[in-house]
């Protein structure tokens, strides 16, 4: 379906991804006459909505499905378009129902030390991280029997565990991955954090239906506009209360072109710095295992667990994350022509905590536009002096990394063009007190604006190197129950369709 049902609705979600499903899944458990409108401005790729395209058993369905998640311009990695940003030249966006989350690596790593939200009571945030967790099906034993995984975390460990709190020590990555009853594994997509809200009456899903605007009455969301995709034709829809959970780059970009500008919108872009490794097990270590199967996939493309993916914490003493998983797992394809003995190849992956600035940014122009029609963007982005001492020191872990793991394939470490990481953060950040370095408070909702809240990872205000999604879940979960109070002290019935 394209453009929504129905003229009015008490929350409106404006992307699709996990944030945005998380508050779907929330005001649905905890409202029990809420009606919910998500919309995403790409495709349904699968009969459940979000499914991670991994878990598609036909490779050739399962590249059409990331063909159509690219949208309009050059295609990046698969299921992602790039944005064509000179100073982020990796930079890519995915278009399609469930987001990201229908192509992630499922890391769902609890940030620790100065990753962490300073001014968000400890206990408060540990308890949305852990619904986050259970929203996601986060399981961090998921690849206990993988046969090398035990080998590669104790040569990790000997090197990196020395001194380390005992949370921030060497461990296994917990993963948004389900173990099946035949040992095999599937990845989660935005479907299993939808829950039976997917299929609810309450909650209807608009693919194709792009949002072009908020509408607000004052300082008061009424509503957004939007237009179905495919036959061009443009609605108001009204709401009590809206989600903008578009991505780093187009939730800024939402509140642009609605006229809701704070000081700080765009500001304050971060993404992590990303260098690679690769290396392969010793021979006396493969030949210790030669139960391992010759397979990685099943028939139905379910991963089968070979050295499984550990994780290096980050630590204000080392301010770097690690995640170090088999290559023939990855949900990154390895290069052309790679070869790999199942799980004898172990990719690692080191993540560097940005130095966060508000000149690195992302603004639009109010004359010119993107594929969509909508303010195109400009990125600013550099790395500081302190970002390239922290790259250099990061190579220089990764390579003793790899030197315990094994006999590395790489003459050096690689750090990847900016924006590598997709982890981008920071646009929309939330903070205290709204002192121009914020653009929401610690709850996700817009400053002086009723109604409006935002989500995803540009919401997160701290430099962080491990991957981001459970933190932005947990944001979504804590400003979910700000919203529900809102959708039940409102007075009335659903809004009237904007004008």
């Amino acid at each position: 379906m394209s453009l929504p049902s129905a003229p009015a609705y008490d929350l409106v979600v404006v992307g699709s991804g996990p944030t945005g499903s998380a508050y779907v899944r929330e005001v649905y458990e905890r409202h029990p006459t809420a009606r919910v409108l998500l919309l995403d401005a790409g495709p349904r790729l699968t009969d459940d909505p979000g499914r991670h395209v991994k878990n598609i058993p036909d490779p050739g369905e399962r590249a059409r499905a990331q063909r159509a998640s690219e949208g309009p311009g050059p295609a990046g990695r698969p299921g992602t378009r790039l944005l064509g940003a000179p100073e982020l030249p990796a930079a890519a966006l995915s278009t399609n129902v469930g987001g990201m989350g229908a192509h992630w690596t499922g890391a769902c790593p609890r940030p620790g030390d100065g990753e962490r939200i300073g001014f968000l009571p400890a206990a408060e945030l540990d308890a949305d991280l852990a619904r986050a967790e259970r929203l996601l099906h986060v399981d961090a034993h998921v690849f206990d029997g993988a046969p090398f995984a035990d080998e590669v975390r104790a040569r990790l460990s000997a090197l990196f565990d020395p001194g380390r709190a005992a949370d921030r020590r060497v461990a296994a990555m917990p993963l948004a991955v389900t173990a099946r009853a035949d040992g095999a594994h599937v990845w989660s997509g935005t479907d299993v954090i939808l829950g039976g809200a997917a299929h609810d009456e309450r909650v209807e899903i608009a693919d194709r239906c792009l949002c072009l605007r908020v509408d607000l009455d004052g300082d008061t969301v009424t509503g957004v506009t939007v237009r179905d995709q495919v036959t061009g034709e443009e609605r108001g829809v009204g709401a009590r209360a809206v989600v903008v959970a578009a991505d780093a780059l187009r939730t800024p970009q939402l509140l642009h072109a609605s006229g809701v500008r704070p000081p700080a919108l765009g500001r304050y872009l971060n993404d992590q710095p990303q260098i690679v490794y690769a290396v392969r097990l010793p021979d006396d270590v493969v030949a210790a295992h030669r139960a391992v199967t010759g397979r990685t996939r099943d028939e139905d493309g379910a991963i089968v667990p070979q050295s499984g993916v550990s994780w290096v914490p980050y630590t204000d003493a080392q301010p770097f994350h690690g995640q170090v998983m088999q290559l023939d797992a990855s949900p990154v394809p390895l290069a052309d022509g790679v070869e790999v003995a199942p799980g004898a190849v172990v990719g690692l992956g080191w993540f560097c905590a940005k130095d966060i600035t508000p000149e690195d940014r992302v603004e639009f122009s109010d004359t010119e536009t993107d594929a969509y029609g909508l303010p195109a963007p400009r990125i600013h982005y550099r790395y500081t002096d302190a970002d390239l001492a922290a790259i250099e020191r990061a190579k220089r872990a990764v390579a003793e990394a790899g030197a315990a793991v094994g006999i590395p394939l790489d003459d050096s470490p690689v750090l990847l063009p900016a924006g590598s990481s997709l982890h981008y953060q920071g646009t929309t950040r939330m903070g205290p007190a709204d002192d121009g370095t914020s653009v929401c408070d610690t709850h996700s909702r817009v400053w002086n604006i009723h109604g409006l809240w935002l989500a995803g990872n540009n919401v997160i205000p701290t430099a962080t190197a491990c991957n981001p999604t459970l933190t932005s879940v947990a944001l979504a979960v804590r400003g979910a129950r700000a919203l529900v109070e809102h959708l039940g002290s409102a007075v009335g019935h659903v809004a009237t369709p904007a004008r």
